[in-house]
């Protein structure tokens, strides 16, 4: 496996280049270590961020769903046709009414 691919087959999967990849996974990692501390305080203060972490949960999972084929129309493979999957509400019922609260 040449060194390269290593690099480069999992952001094409996703339909990125290597450095649209790095890029979303540190603004993915950057929320995800605010959303860690914010319920480590959370743990300690139950009445701060009662509902921050959840909700950055959600919507972490919202972008990475509606993002993960940056070009629908045409897919990362060229294609005319490919289309992003379609969106389901596959959320736990505590999470959707939350998220409907917010």
């Amino acid at each position: 496996m040449p060194l390269r691919s290593l690099f480069e087959d999992h952001p094409a999967s996703v339909g990125e280049t290597y450095w649209q990849h790095m890029a979303s996974a540190w603004g993915f990692s950057w929320r995800m270590a605010v959303a860690s501390l914010a319920c480590l305080i959370h743990a300690l203060l139950p009445f701060l961020f009662e509902k921050y972490g959840s909700q950055m949960i959600t919507k972490l999972h919202d972008r990475m769903v509606l993002n993960r084929h940056r070009d629908s129309q045409t897919g990362h493979n060229g294609q005319a046709g490919t289309q992003a999957p379609a969106q389901t509400s596959a959320q736990p019922p505590a999470l959707q009414s939350e998220r409907s609260a917010a």
